[in-house]
């Protein structure tokens, strides 16, 4: 187990994916996490197909190797359980919007009474402050406002990616926040709040769009570089209605690829201008003459970023990933791993979510 967090404890207060992964990958790197739910408990429990046990597959999986407590915050006496809770806390992860902390008594003055070495995360679509804080979102809209959408899909139109790449995104930026929050305070200072927005986490990606925008050379969707508009990165389809995803930016990785093809025509085109569409059309012409087996077989041998496009059955068994250990299948599921080793160490393994009584998470965190 990866126990680069021991002894931190972190309390989740958070719904759906971005807050309780980010508490995941807390949990993934040893802290020891109470996931705080209302009597009813998450949504997430019941978004979709439930399982035998009443669980959707995705909140088991998102919520793996936490601790989970049901506390009613609009009563008095969970109230007082959630304010031990967190005078005995490291760090607070929660995604409610601005201000709803403060209607359940514990705005930021409370916080610091509680606790003055607290790291609150406060994870929200739009932020803690400005005309947008209170506004409803979800990922597409994160990604539209944040301009993650405008040049993502094909020439007719945006496309959306999966998994929702806000909502994972800003888990990642929260769990970093957080574990700076922890190497801040360790030098002496204090607690802190955290803001971290989902939509800004998109925007933090856009400096080049933005820049070529402003400089009145927008990237075209489906007509930049690494967008679409390059023949030599590219997904093509096969014979079989399969695909082989090429990224042969580097010159002598195209020059590999034009050689494995046997199209030394090609060699010199790479430097064609964008859209490459006549090279584009020539290229899926040659991939649509075989099936997938044939064209991983062939590049399996010449190093130049050419790859099958994995169905998900097929992700587990791939050499490499098997090797590797970052899946686990267990009890009808099938865990991906956190993606860190230490020391040459296996990934982490997770426990399973566990629901727990009030006595239990008081008797470990005051001990």
């Amino acid at each position: 187990m990866t126990r680069l967090l021991a002894g931190v404890r972190v309390i989740d207060l958070s719904q759906y994916i971005p807050g309780p992964f980010a508490a995941q990958i807390l949990a993934d790197l040893g802290a020891d996490v109470v996931k705080v739910e209302p009597p009813d408990g998450e949504p997430m429990r019941r978004l979709g197909e439930v399982d035998e046990d009443g669980l959707t597959p995705g909140y088991k999986l998102v919520n793996a190797g936490k601790s989970v407590l049901r506390l009613d915050l609009k009563d008095e006496e969970g109230r007082r359980t959630f304010a031990e809770l967190l005078s005995r806390a490291d760090v607070l992860v929660e995604s409610y919007r601005p201000g709803t902390l403060e209607r359940l008594g514990f705005g930021r003055e409370r916080l610091a009474e509680l606790n003055s070495g607290l790291v609150h995360v406060a994870l929200s679509g739009w932020g803690q402050d400005g005309p947008y804080r209170l506004r409803a979102g979800h990922d597409v809209t994160y990604m539209a406002v944040g301009g993650g959408l405008a040049i993502s899909g094909t020439s007719e139109a945006p496309r959306m990616a999966f998994p929702p790449t806000a909502d994972y995104a800003a888990a990642v930026q929260a769990a970093l926040a957080a574990v700076a929050g922890l190497f801040h305070r360790g030098r002496g200072a204090d607690g802190m709040l955290l803001d971290v927005s989902l939509m800004e986490t998109v925007l933090a990606w856009q400096g080049p769009s933005l820049t070529a925008a402003a400089r009145g050379t927008p990237l075209p969707r489906a007509g930049g570089m690494i967008s679409g508009g390059a023949a030599w990165y590219q997904v093509y389809r096969t014979a079989d209605d399969r695909f082989m995803a090429v990224g042969a930016i580097e010159h002598k990785f195209w020059h590999a690829f034009c050689g494995a093809v046997e199209r030394p025509d090609w060699i010199a085109r790479h430097a064609e201008p964008m859209p490459q569409h006549a090279l584009a059309a020539e290229v899926a012409a040659l991939f649509a003459s075989q099936p997938l087996a044939h064209w991983a077989a062939l590049f399996d041998r010449v190093d130049c970023c050419v790859e099958p496009v994995l169905d998900p059955t097929e992700v587990p068994d791939h050499p490499h990933v098997r090797e590797r250990g970052q899946i686990r299948a267990r009890d009808g599921l099938v865990e991906a791993l956190f993606g860190l080793r230490v020391d040459g160490g296996p990934p982490a393994l997770r426990a399973p979510v566990r629901d727990v009584e009030v006595a239990e998470i008081m008797a470990a965190w005051r001990g």
